[in-house]
């Protein structure tokens, strides 16, 4: 089974298990003056870099691997001959999170996005993390 048609079959199977109860955005707070507001977002959790690794791994490696046979790898060979910027991610040094995060969810060229439910923003965090590891 493909990679995307084992993450959509666990996606829809918690979908189908989540859809039962409430979310905390349907959830308000009460003011002190009897009016109420959204409850506080939680605060985003910084990315753990070994998950991050273990995300590349699965999602981005065949593409954007070390030495030949990645496509990912050699496409930007090309766009970067003779300018020192390393091809391989894993060997860069300016990939920010921001940078990272666009890219997976846009896509480029022939790299297509990945939508939630293929890497969720956890893991985006977690691969953000891993790539700009070097900083």
């Amino acid at each position: 089974m493909k990679r995307r048609s084992r993450v959509l079959a666990l996606v829809l199977a918690g979908v189908a298990t989540a859809s039962c109860g409430g979310s905390n955005a349907d959830k308000a707070e009460e003011k002190a003056d009897g009016t109420t507001q959204p409850a506080a977002a939680a605060p985003v959790q910084p990315g753990d870099p070994a998950k991050g690794k273990e995300v590349y791994a699965y999602w981005c490696s065949a593409c954007h691997g070390r030495g030949p046979g990645h496509p990912g790898t050699q496409s930007l060979e090309v766009k970067y001959r003779g300018q020192g910027i390393p091809a391989a991610l894993e060997d860069r040094t300016d990939l920010t999170p921001q940078v990272t995060a666009y890219f997976v969810r846009n896509g480029v060229a022939l790299m297509p996005y990945f939508r939630k439910t293929e890497i969720s923003d956890a893991q985006l965090r977690d691969l953000e993390a891993y790539l700009a590891k070097q900083k």
